[in-house]
């Protein structure tokens, strides 16, 4: 009379996998998690536009250096890239991030509200360390999206929750 226990294991499985999927912090984490495989952090070399594919465009590296002031872009999706200042692109609120994900050595994720280009937005974005060595965080994979506010959401005041993996 009732369906299997499989049955109804794969179609919770199934849901999981397309509510994972819709979110790319989300698809981001798990290749991150994957490409680990075990391992308390993947390696930078692991990391490119072939792997990440669309999702790339929505992606960054940062380059960690000492002190934490002289760390740089690597790479900087299509999607994330600023013309004058990082300050105001999705990668500038990325980088105001790193040292925490440094000093807790784990993933962020970070959404919230801020202004970009004079627009208000909600955004979604992670962090995500890279390690060649295996111990010390040497580059940071960032990833992070956004829409514009609507017309009748309230006006932006600089917001951001964190939540660590």
């Amino acid at each position: 009379m009732f369906p299997e226990e499989d049955t109804i294991s794969n179609i919770i499985s199934d849901t999981v996998k397309v509510v994972f999927g819709r979110r790319l912090i989300d698809r981001v984490l798990l290749l991150w998690k994957s490409l680990a495989n075990g391992a308390e952090f993947p390696r930078r070399d692991q990391i490119d536009a072939s792997v990440l594919g669309q999702d790339w465009a929505n992606c960054l590296i940062i380059a960690v250096q000492s002190p934490l002031q002289f760390s740089y872009f690597v790479a900087v999706g299509k999607n994330l890239s600023f013309s004058y200042s990082p300050d105001d692109s999705l990668a500038g609120v990325l980088l105001s991030h790193l040292s925490q994900v440094l000093s807790e050595r784990r993933c962020l994720i970070i959404e919230g509200r801020t202004t970009l280009r004079g627009s208000g937005v909600l955004f979604r974005g992670g962090l995500f360390p890279l390690s060649q060595d295996g111990v010390a965080i040497d580059y940071v994979l960032g990833a992070a999206n956004h829409r514009l506010l609507w017309k009748n959401e309230a006006p932006v005041r600089p917001e951001v929750r964190r939540k660590w993996l």
